[in-house]
């Protein structure tokens, strides 16, 4: 699959985070790696992932075709909340790491989903992300989902760049919040020191907006909505530390002590909002906090 791109505006950007911005289903690595293996190409010439793009550079990126994924599938209790031909909702549990990684190459959502989907996931996003257009962290619980074919990847992915997907997270933070709701914008990048970390980055980071309501006030907490109008990595997780309310539990950006024995943030997925990839309709799925949040809040009432 080839897709192609005109430079419209004045930019100096790296090749690669230009084409990570315009191809949001795609991670950064793997378009990197396209580009070390000659499948980018700036107005018919391959380039480097340090080429700065010009105005009116002609950009044509060659998807290669997936083949079938060395990852076993594994049988497993996955919590469907709805699935058809083209997509598939699952709620995901906490501890559970959503593709194969360095130190993760079994037990993953995309192990079980091989498993369950008999192989068929869309390949756009590489071998070892079959079917994966957006991710949350290991973690973090609640709704995602995934595309049994190419079109429906690609509409899906569409729908993430244009902001017009719904997504509602579900947090306990840190302090008490006293306006009654809020809005953080700001750009979101690599940790310029601590590579495993995001940060706030004028310079490096992409937009990133995350608009917050408190749901209720505890004594040293406060439970909150979040709305996502982007998605980048951590986004929620850094954005609620830059204004002092870190997610409890959150040992990366919060406090290095936790009041309460809990497996990683309190933060859930509660609402997927999408457009579906082939009737065009307007669905919403929701899941359940999981127990242990409902028992934590019954513990701070």
């Amino acid at each position: 699959m080839i897709r192609t791109f005109q430079v419209e505006v004045h930019s100096r950007l790296r090749i690669d985070r230009y084409l990570s911005e315009c191809c949001q289903d795609l991670s950064r690595s793997y378009l990197q790696k396209l580009i070390r293996e000659n499948e980018v190409l700036v107005n018919g010439n391959p380039v480097r992932s340090s080429y700065k793009i010009c105005l009116e550079d002609v950009i044509s990126l060659n998807i290669p075709d997936a083949v079938e994924a060395e990852i076993v599938p594994e049988p497993m209790a996955l919590d469907i909340l709805y699935e058809d031909r083209d997509i598939i909702l699952i709620n995901k549990p906490k501890g559970m790491v959503v593709h194969p990684a360095a130190g993760h190459v079994s037990g993953t959502l995309v192990n079980g989903l091989l498993y369950h989907c008999r192989h068929e996931l869309s390949g756009i996003n590489g071998i070892l992300r079959p079917g994966i257009v957006h991710r949350i962290d290991k973690d973090t619980t609640g709704v995602l989902i995934a595309c049994k074919t190419d079109t429906a990847h690609n509409a899906i992915a569409t729908q993430l760049k244009e902001h017009s997907i719904t997504r509602k997270y579900y947090a306990v933070v840190h302090g008490v919040i006293h306006d009654e709701e809020g809005t953080v914008h700001a750009p979101i990048g690599r940790h310029p020191i601590e590579r495993k970390k995001m940060s706030i980055n004028e310079k490096n980071g992409r937009d990133a907006v995350t608009h917050f309501r408190v749901l209720e006030r505890f004594r040293q907490f406060t439970y909150i909505e979040c709305r996502l109008e982007t998605g980048r990595t951590h986004q929620i997780r850094v954005h609620m530390a830059s204004i002092r309310h870190p997610i409890l539990g959150d040992l990366l950006y919060g406090p290095a002590k936790c009041p309460y024995k809990l497996q990683g943030q309190t933060l859930h997925a509660g609402v997927l909002g999408i457009h579906h990839p082939e009737t065009g309709e307007y669905m919403e799925f929701f899941a359940p906090l999981p127990d242990y949040f409902e028992c934590l809040l019954k513990k701070m009432s």
